[in-house]
């Protein structure tokens, strides 16, 4: 199938009419504002990572299983070291895509300032073109009226030749022939105009092809770009995917070395209190204890002194044992 080009297929039969280079030009717009488009969806999602990334980072740094002890205390801490090292790839993924919009940023002015160029020397053109095409008009129409005015001026001569006097013929003949003299000017004229334009016209023809190709290669380079960087822009987000499984993959790892068991029998070695339980408490019923008769305390024997001295016959008694014959409690 035979390929399509820009320069075979915007032209217009009327001379003035700019409207297939209007297409391509409106078209050519309507790709720097895609680029623009993209270039700004890009940015933002490169926010989007960055916040997301900023929060993750954030989230790394809070309490995690700071009270676990052992083998899962070390996955706990993998998984923290892990998600804040994902947060750093977000951030290196977030800074990625602001180089690739800067780098479709500086396409799109790039392009803008070629474009620019080629377009001032086709407005250019248009200009010369549409002017000279006016005046070619203008000088057409002058010709054709100063024709009908010789025209006009040989029939009138031609018509009283027979009825005129010699100076009347004289006067139309002098009028035919300055009317002649005019319509001869307004041809010459007419004529340079149409050569003038006709060379105008093979140079903006030629311009015409030039530009078409040029705003077609632009196009080209273009669509080319803007495919390569969403293309690229994926690639980014599935290595992040990547980069973020590896990552996952260490704690998975460490996650498989935490062991239950030692776990448990650490703690327990470490926390133990004791191997033995409380003995089980008793019911004591409350009468029962009142019913029983305490035990005697046994009494101290208590040694007394000894007995006072007899007195002597010659004194009067002042105590009596029991052993004397008028011992009695009863004094008298």
């Amino acid at each position: 199938m035979r390929e399509l080009h820009f320069k075979d297929n915007f032209w217009n039969v009327d001379i003035p009419s700019t409207a297939g280079y209007d297409s391509i030009i409106q078209h050519l717009n309507d790709g720097k504002r895609t680029c623009k488009e993209i270039e700004d969806f890009i940015k933002a999602r490169a926010v989007i990572e960055e916040k997301y990334a900023k929060e993750l980072l954030g989230l790394s740094k809070r309490a995690c299983g700071q009270n676990e002890m052992n083998t899962l205390k070390r996955s706990l801490d993998v998984f923290k070291l892990q998600t804040e090292n994902v947060s750093l790839s977000h951030l290196h993924l977030a800074q990625t895509m602001r180089e690739e919009a800067k780098k479709l940023e500086d396409f799109r002015e790039k392009q803008k300032e070629i474009r620019k160029k080629v377009e001032q020397q086709m407005d250019a053109l248009h200009k010369q073109k549409s002017a000279q095409y006016k005046k070619t008009a203008e000088a057409k129409k002058t010709y054709e009226q100063k024709c009908r005015d010789k025209e006009e001026a040989e029939q009138n001569m031609n018509r009283n030749a027979a009825t005129s006097s010699a100076k009347q013929q004289e006067k139309l003949f002098a009028k035919t022939q300055q009317a002649k003299q005019t319509a001869e000017e307004a041809d010459r004229i007419y004529s340079q105009n149409v050569s003038v334009l006709g060379k105008i016209r093979e140079e903006w023809l030629n311009e015409h092809v030039k530009a078409c190709e040029f705003f077609e290669k632009q196009e080209v380079e273009r669509i080319n770009t803007l495919r390569n960087t969403v293309w690229t822009h994926l690639n980014h987000l599935s290595q992040q995917c990547v980069t973020s499984d590896e990552l996952y993959e260490e704690v998975r790892k460490s996650l498989e070395q935490c062991n239950i068991q030692e776990d448990i029998e650490h703690f327990v070695n470490l926390r133990r209190t004791g191997d033995k339980p409380p003995a089980p408490v008793l019911y004591e019923n409350f009468y029962n204890n009142q019913r029983s008769v305490p035990a005697r305390t046994p009494l101290t024997a208590i040694r007394r002194p000894g007995l006072p001295p007899t007195p002597n016959a010659d004194e009067d008694p002042l105590y009596s044992t029991v052993a004397d014959p008028g011992y009695s409690l009863i004094r008298y």
